[in-house]
């Protein structure tokens, strides 16, 4: 009778793990970190809040792949207007930061609901972005597009460590990046080759 059992456990087991194989394959079921889970979160949050001050003549763009110089990265954001084109990385990262503008890690520290403190090393975001402005820019100017490219970082959670004109915390400074008038105004033909290019 046992043998029986431990036979039907085995075989449920299999099935179990057999099924859980084709929904994978299928598409049906994919597992993601918890982090990755976090950060699409905050993209989607971010975005959300970047559209609450976009203007009729505003072109956001989400998600976007660039490649230059042999270098390649995906942009969270990235915004056309006659202002200019503006990059924005959000980061929704929880617990406290610590770190400075020019270092190249950070360290986060987070605190459990059980009182244990958990501390991480993440990339300096600030040095993250300043390297998409450069990839954007080039693969721009390899297009004949010659163009001042601005980078942020938007935090989420409102919990940058330093104070930077790269760092954008609220609503409000959204709006004032992307819509802070320019000595020279971008045409609306070098607009549509940016456009054209960033839809590629």
């Amino acid at each position: 009778m046992d043998i029986i059992v431990s036979l039907i456990v085995i075989i449920a087991f299999i099935c179990f793990i057999a099924l859980i194989i084709w929904l994978v394959i299928q598409g049906g079921v994919s597992y993601e970190p918890p982090e990755k889970q976090a950060g699409r979160m905050g993209e989607q949050i971010a975005t959300n809040v970047i559209c609450e001050v976009l203007r009729k003549e505003d072109k956001l763009f989400t998600n976007v792949p660039v490649y230059a110089d042999g270098k390649q990265t995906e942009l969270d954001n990235v915004i056309v207007n006659e202002n200019g084109v503006f990059i924005i990385e959000v980061k929704y990262f929880s617990g406290v930061i610590h770190g400075e503008e020019d270092d190249r890690e950070w360290t986060k520290f987070k605190t459990s609901s059980g009182g244990n403190t958990y501390v991480k090393t993440l990339k300096n975001p600030i040095h993250q972005v300043k390297r998409e402005i450069y990839i954007l820019s080039r693969m721009l100017k390899d297009n004949n597009i010659k163009v001042w490219v601005e980078g942020y970082v938007f935090f989420v959670q409102m919990n940058s460590p330093v104070e930077s004109p790269n760092v954008l915390r609220t609503r409000h400074d959204i709006d004032n990046a992307i819509h802070k008038p320019a000595e020279r105004t971008l045409s609306q033909q070098t607009q549509q080759q940016i456009i054209a290019l960033l839809r590629r």
